[in-house]
């Protein structure tokens, strides 16, 4: 089954009230890299939106095993370009590259927002957290409002015995800025401009592979010139035996 949602008192956002589409109000902080951007789900309605429009390469975060808030982190722009990507094992390692380049520093920031906003697991001493890419995040229709699940157990990663670090709290907390986003027209742009790459990039490819078949059909036209003209020259060599100018002129003659 999938990780349970936050279970805080919520109600749908005002404007799924009027018939409008939803503009997510999300938290936004502020970790010891601005060039990160760190946000979260004001509830579990509000995550159910972020789970439709996440990007690939973002990085998900939750209590593992407890109702959490779901936070994500998006990486600087250009960390990730997922226009180039040949086949699916090619996305897959550039993914795992994307979590791997994350700083220490900023994956222990994480952790403790997600902690600390988790209703039980602010309560314990210590917790699991699991992170993954957001392309591994699985929504199925038996789900509860803002349950996930994984659609690779392996591709995900558990960061072990999370103890509060209230300095990085208070810190984080003191970022906090909830703000009104219209992440369906984010992603959108996002995804228009890495099409735009991608089409690029497959001209590039197509551009390089008649390059190198041109390369290849005039090499080998090259050798078989090559190779008539050593037959050429064995043939001739065959045929004077003294290479004499009277005995070139009697096998002109014979060929006549």
């Amino acid at each position: 089954g999938g990780l349970p949602c936050s279970r805080r008192a919520a109600q749908p956002p005002q404007s799924r009230l009027r018939g409008l589409p939803a503009a997510a109000m999300v938290f936004f902080f502020t970790c010891s890299d601005p060039r990160y951007v760190v946000y979260m789900g004001r509830d579990k309605f509000e995550n159910e939106e972020l789970l439709k429009y996440g990007w690939p390469e973002d990085i998900w975060f939750h209590v593992d095993k407890f109702s959490s808030a779901h936070v994500y982190l998006r990486l600087p722009p250009g960390s990730v370009d997922m226009s180039q990507c040949k086949d699916k094992a090619m996305a897959k390692q550039m993914l795992l590259d994307a979590v791997a380049s994350v700083p220490e520093e900023i994956l222990a920031e994480m952790a403790q927002l997600t902690k600390e906003n988790s209703i039980e697991g602010s309560k314990k001493s210590e917790v699991d957290i699991v992170y993954t890419p957001y392309l591994n995040l699985k929504k199925e229709e038996r789900m509860d409002v803002g349950q996930v699940g994984f659609k690779d157990e392996s591709f995900r990663t558990l960061m072990k015995n999370v103890s509060r670090d209230k300095d990085i709290v208070k810190r984080l907390e003191k970022t906090r800025e909830e703000r009104n986003v219209d992440f369906a027209r984010e992603k959108d742009d996002r995804d228009s401009d890495e099409r735009m790459r991608r089409r690029k990039f497959i001209e590039e490819m197509k551009q390089k592979e008649k390059e190198e078949a041109r390369k290849h059909a005039e090499e080998k036209e090259l050798k078989s010139y090559a190779a008539l003209q050593n037959l050429e020259k064995t043939s001739n060599l065959e045929a004077s035996k003294t290479g004499t100018i009277e005995e070139c002129k009697q096998i002109e003659e014979d060929f006549m």
